[in-house]
């Protein structure tokens, strides 16, 4: 009989000729045997010693994880009564509070769905979700009943007492009534597998109309096992204690501070809304060993470092997490050199992915300056040729495809979306320009919606403006596509001068054209007293095209 070979993959970079494919370098993550199994209750079967799982930073209240895992069940209970079954579209509308997880939990252990929006999204936009959604049901705390006043949805505030809500007659309960409520032993139970829908999480709309991505229980369970995997065990018993500072209702909030930390019995300290000085003082306070953070609070970490250091005891700090984009060497040595005691480490992910993708796990591995880290465990990825579709090896740029467990099942009644996205053997085309370098380190290195297309060549915006970054007196900088008849396309700049500099138009563009190839001359320049980016540091570019092509 004949043997199958197992095919060769070269240890160092992850990368497989036979197939073309790049295999991570970690660890696999376990997935239950067992196919009927909840998120919710594979959280909560977890052994560990931890005592308290959320704490309110501002007001020092928190729940212990007999209370979680009681105000879970009493709700899940509340719940079942009111009807909610399995398949239940739900809405949660809340900034990050201690109840947020409870809320989540209890629906995904009935086989409900959960669906989160942004409280900062107008009346219209969340309409908009409402519509494609159709939940059953909405939490929400009384400050934001407004802005699903117009449905017709019943609503259950987070808030203790109804007696001080808002008079509505949509407010049918409030949390907690229902986590007073005895859990029941024999509520209505549905069998919940593996692959039931968990979670319908809307993907950022900077890359087009927003969609609701589907992630699976298995997604969320896998999510789970890679936090595990990379904060739970190689501290031994000991518990520790993360800063809350993304939002919940984002796929990284959710499934790592509402859901995947809670199975190492580690403590989360949340914050309701982001302010550095609470953020410092909640480290101090409450003795913190991890920072999640978006790259513009690193920085203000790192400028402020001396005036920081004097005021608060930031010495139970042991690492800062950073996702959202990439570190420069700069920033990095910067943060190294101001506090000594901290790692820096780093994620790429997306809502589609579940949060995960790469990682640097250490500082020695951030310090693969501008990287996103290696493979997750579990994960395969190919760097594909946007234009031939060939799949490239190590060192060669093309678009990234991830295909593991936390690859979302798709986008919600939407298969136009699904299969330009999806591909039949479960590729996710992340619509990102990457390579990965001979040790198997992913490097970002552009949008492929945002490259300009100058008379059919390719133009990375991201090259043109690190270019840029290095001239002595432009502070921040962003390219955008200029439309134009001839070329299609060309690259046109946005630059922010340092004080004082009189740097002109003619100046900018002469720099870039020694630097780079014709094609990619920028070809018009405007200056701006700022760059318009979203808050985990990406530019927004849509806002700087309109800007461009409005005067047109």
């Amino acid at each position: 009989m004949e043997k199958l070979t197992k095919p060769i993959v070269d240890k160092r970079s992850g990368f497989c000729k036979a197939n073309s494919t790049f295999y991570s370098k970690r660890k696999p993550v376990p997935l239950p045997q067992n196919h009927s199994v909840d998120v919710t209750t594979f959280i909560s079967s977890r052994a560990h010693h931890g005592r308290i799982a959320f704490v309110d930073a501002a007001t020092g209240r928190h729940l212990t994880f007999p209370q979680l895992w009681r105000a879970v069940d009493s709700v899940a209970t509340c719940l079942s009564d009111m009807g909610i079954r399995k398949g239940d579209v739900i809405l949660l509308l809340s900034p990050n509070s201690i109840f947020f997880p409870v809320v989540c939990l209890a629906v995904m252990s009935l086989g409900a769905v959960i669906t989160t929006t942004n409280p900062l999204n107008t009346p219209r936009e969340i309409a908009k979700q409402i519509a494609d959604s159709k939940p059953v049901l909405a939490f929400t705390i009384p400050l934001l009943v407004p802005k699903i006043a117009d449905s017709n949805i019943p609503i259950v505030l987070i808030d203790d007492d109804q007696a001080d809500s808002p008079k509505n007659p949509k407010i049918v309960s409030s949390l907690g009534e229902m986590m007073r409520k005895d859990p029941s032993p024999n509520r209505v139970g549905y069998r919940v597998s593996q692959d039931d829908t968990a979670t319908l999480l809307y993907s950022s709309g900077t890359t087009g109309a927003s969609k609701g991505v589907i992630s699976s229980h298995r997604n969320l369970i896998a999510m789970v096992q890679t936090i595990l995997g990379r904060f739970g065990s190689e501290n031994g018993d000991q518990e520790q204690t993360f800063i809350c500072t993304v939002p919940m209702f984002h796929i990284y909030g959710l499934a790592a501070f509402a859901m995947g930390l809670l199975s190492s019995g580690s403590t989360i300290v949340i914050l309701s809304k982001f302010e550095l000085h609470e953020m410092l003082s909640a480290i101090e306070r409450y003795r913190a060993t991890y920072l999640p953070l978006v790259p513009p609070i690193l920085v203000a970490l790192l400028n402020g470092a001396d005036q920081i250091r004097a005021k608060y005891d930031l010495s139970s700090l042991h690492s800062v997490l950073s996702g959202g984009a990439p570190l420069s060497k700069e920033v990095i040595e910067g943060f190294v050199e101001k506090y000594p005691t901290v790692s820096i480490l780093q994620g790429y992910g997306l809502t589609e992915s579940t949060g995960i993708g790469a990682s640097t796990d250490c500082l020695e591995e951030s310090r693969r300056y501008g990287t996103a880290g290696m493979l997750s465990p579990s994960m395969e990825a190919k760097i594909v040729n946007p234009d031939t579709g060939e799949a490239l090896p190590v060192n060669q740029t093309g678009e990234l495809w991830l295909r593991g467990p936390t690859i979302m099942t798709g986008y919600f009644s939407n298969e136009e979306a699904t299969s330009s996205t999806l591909d039949s053997e479960g590729w996710l085309r992340t619509g990102d320009l990457c390579y990965i370098d001979e040790d198997g380190f992913i490097f970002v290195v552009d949008r492929l919606k945002e490259l300009i297309k100058y008379k059919g060549y390719q133009v990375p915006p991201a090259e043109l403006e690190a270019l840029l970054l290095s001239h002595p007196e432009i502070s921040d900088t962003a390219v955008i596509p200029y439309p134009d008849k001839e070329a299609g396309q060309y690259p046109m700049a946005y630059v922010v001068r340092k004080a004082g500099s009189k740097l002109s138009e003619t100046a900018v563009m002469d720099f870039i054209g020694q630097l780079v190839a014709p094609y990619k001359r920028i070809r018009k320049v405007a200056f701006v007293a700022s760059i318009p980016k979203n808050p985990s540091g990406k530019i927004l570019r849509k806002d700087l095209i309109k800007l461009a092509t409005s005067k047109l």
